[in-house]
């Protein structure tokens, strides 16, 4: 089976890496995007940004540093989705883009166990609220009109008059004072920072009298671990560059798509083992992929098909049903080179001394 290409057409492995190892060596300023890959995949990346004087970003970078500024600026109060799943007597869910954050959601969370007594609250949910699968009072129609509406609930909570008149929010803002362990559920992809800024606010408020907790739920493509890699490797979250020696944490300055769209980034390495996921720069630059499928090899410069973590290969991955890193034994063990393995022998290759 084929496993790597040069410009569409098939090479052995050794001239893969080797073609990806030139092409980073001659670059003044490269940058590993996606990220899409397990712990040691996010290790072997940040490792070689560092060895290329390149920068890191992952495909859901954006989302991650959403939740990151206002846990960094204000404060943050969370747990984890068992301490939700086990305890909480209300769940309030915030927006759209819940079920697409966590497809288990439906199962792993909003089934209330046996021996549980649940109330569950959706502000406007939309379509995905109308079809949870589970008793929900739905309050607020389209995602548009959440930030308002969580404005009018956090100013009745604390006793002060609110915009919106619905009998149904004013009623859930005197129940929120009386619950014993609510938990407020949202997915930065589909909020602003100023409206998860204010949903932190409401949790913090309520805990003067009760006890409230949010539950934030990280976006795919592995991307909390990427965060936690990041965190441990380089004591920065992703979006962070080495052209200096140092990394340098910067959204703007190490925005893959800017650095692409702008020409300041002259080479690409491109990972999505989970799936054909693409990069979002529509301007042509010399790319390697590593993907675990081949659909990207007629537009890149260099493809080398990887194993799916967990499934392909044993990996350590973040699971959204606990909130935490976890290893995986591979489920369908193959021969599938990681993405580990690729990067490793990509460097390997490197040429000695400083990058370009």
């Amino acid at each position: 089976m084929t496993e790597a290409w040069i410009r569409g057409k098939p090479v052995t492995l050794a001239a893969a890496t080797g073609e990806a190892a030139r092409l980073l060596g001659a670059s003044r300023m490269p940058v590993i995007a996606g990220l899409g890959t397990d712990v040691a995949g996010v290790r072997a990346a940040i490792a070689l940004a560092r060895q290329v004087g390149g920068a890191i970003d992952h495909m859901h970078a954006a989302t991650l540093l959403r939740d990151l500024d206002v846990m960094r600026e204000s404060g943050m109060m969370t747990t984890t989705p068992n301490e939700a799943r086990l305890r909480a007597d209300l769940l309030l869910l915030i927006g759209p883009g819940l079920v697409q954050a966590w497809p288990e959601l439906r199962t792993r969370l909003l089934a209330t166990p046996e021996g549980v007594t649940r109330r569950i609250v959706w502000l406007c949910g939309g379509s995905e609220a109308e079809t949870a699968g589970t008793p929900v009072e739905i309050i607020g129609g389209a995602p548009e009109d959440l930030p308002a509406l969580l404005a009018s609930l956090r100013a009745r909570c604390a006793g002060r008059p609110g915009g919106n008149t619905a009998q149904a929010l004013s009623a859930l803002a005197s129940d929120l004072g009386n619950v014993k362990f609510g938990v407020a559920v949202w997915s930065a992809a589909a909020l602003d920072a100023l409206t998860v800024e204010m949903l932190c606010g409401l949790v913090r408020d309520l805990n003067a009298t009760t006890r409230f907790s949010g539950l934030p739920l990280a976006p795919a493509d592995n991307a909390a671990a990427v965060l936690q890699a990041s965190g441990w490797m380089t004591g920065l979250p992703p979006r962070t560059g080495f052209a200096r020696g140092a990394g340098e944490h910067d959204p703007w300055r190490f925005d893959a798509v800017r650095l692409v769209e702008s020409g300041e980034a002259d080479c690409a390495v491109w990972i999505s083992a989970w799936s054909a996921t693409t990069p979002a720069w529509k301007r042509d630059v010399p790319t390697v992929v590593l993907a675990h499928d081949d659909g990207l090899r007629d537009k890149a410069q260099v493809t080398i098909m990887v194993g799916r973590p967990g499934l392909d290969h044993d990996a350590v991955t973040y699971l959204a049903a606990t909130g935490t890193l976890a290893p995986l034994l591979a489920a369908q063990k193959s021969a599938a080179l990681s993405v580990a393995d690729a990067l490793d022998r990509i460097a390997a290759q490197l040429p000695a001394g400083p990058p370009c």
